[in-house]
């Protein structure tokens, strides 16, 4: 590509982007990451250079990228927080998309959402169309991934699921628990998203699984893998996020938020396009099922603690 030969990966130490960032070292990709964890301890020794973000210096992020073909955007933040909120993602992504448009990046792989919508009620969504905007007016050429639930073995939502099976005798499902999930495995995603870096011309993807869950199907097919009976309770969603709001408290971080039961229940997690990936997660779960759930993960933990790597579960 015209000389450049480096592949700028955000978030590399982290969870999707460290899968991508494998995958590209793989292949013999020269790789560098955009962190706010700099001095995270690296799960690639120095194969990886770490750049700060410096969302708020352009210019250094566009120095960090001159010699970048393709970046590998994984940017977003789960929830609004004190510290973080969607609209800081959303302002940060556009100056991360003009960035690399003024450093001359040649593609991105933008990893995006299922049906977003800039008419959508929930932020997370319009966020995330307002995001694949900015990103076709940068005129760079794009692939967006539209995942909708990811699972791996730095995971939060499965084996937070299977924790709380573990440690609850019932549990909660939001209303009538039909609405459906179709999760895709973090490394299938890295490997379509490198794939697609190497692709031309632009390309829209629902990056999903080959499964289809409801989510009533989910958790008791994750409560049968790990060996664990529950009874699953319906309960009405105002009481589910209240039930989840105290439990967050005690764990000091945040289970799920109103807008993700509200996505979930609108069944905006599922779309009807061919699956993308390959791995089961039925299957992957009773590989893993002697480990997962065995330990809470914390989201905010996480991004409170810049040194350490994610641990698996």
């Amino acid at each position: 590509m015209n000389g450049r030969d480096v592949h700028a990966v955000t978030g590399a130490y982290g969870y999707s982007g460290k899968y991508i960032a494998a995958r590209l070292l793989e292949a013999g990709k020269r790789v560098i990451t955009l962190t706010n964890s700099s001095e995270r301890e690296s799960p690639f020794g120095d194969q990886v250079e770490p750049f700060a973000y410096n969302f708020d210096r352009p210019g250094e992020l566009r120095k960090s990228l001159k010699d970048v073909a393709v970046l590998y955007n994984t940017y977003w933040v789960r929830f609004n927080h004190r510290s973080f909120t969607h609209a800081d993602a959303v302002r940060n992504s556009r100056v991360l998309f003009q960035a690399a448009s003024d450093a001359g990046v040649q593609r991105i792989v933008h990893v995006s959402i299922t049906n977003p919508s800039e008419d959508s009620e929930l932020e997370y969504f319009r966020g995330k169309a307002q995001i694949e905007r900015y990103l076709r007016e940068s005129k760079i050429p794009y692939s967006i991934l539209r995942p909708t639930v990811l699972f791996g073995k730095e995971d939060i939502l499965i084996n937070n699921i299977a924790w709380t099976l573990r440690h609850l005798p019932v549990f909660g499902i939001f209303g009538d628990g039909e609405y459906k999930l179709q999760p895709i495995y973090v490394d299938d995603l890295a490997e379509l998203a490198v794939a697609q870096g190497m692709a031309s011309g632009e390309a829209i993807i629902d990056a999903i699984g080959p499964e289809t869950f409801t989510y009533r199907e989910l958790v008791g097919m994750i409560g049968r893998q790990i060996g664990v009976r529950r009874r699953l309770v319906s309960v009405s969603p105002s009481i589910g996020y209240w039930t989840a709001l105290i439990m967050g408290q005690l764990l000091d971080d945040v289970l799920v938020t109103r807008e993700e039961i509200a996505g979930l229940m609108a069944n905006l997690l599922c779309v009807s396009s061919p699956p993308a990936g390959t791995t089961k997660l039925t299957e992957w779960v009773t590989e893993h099922a002697t480990s997962l759930g065995r330990r809470y993960t914390s989201e905010l933990a996480r991004r409170r603690d810049r040194l350490s790597t994610y641990q698996s579960n």
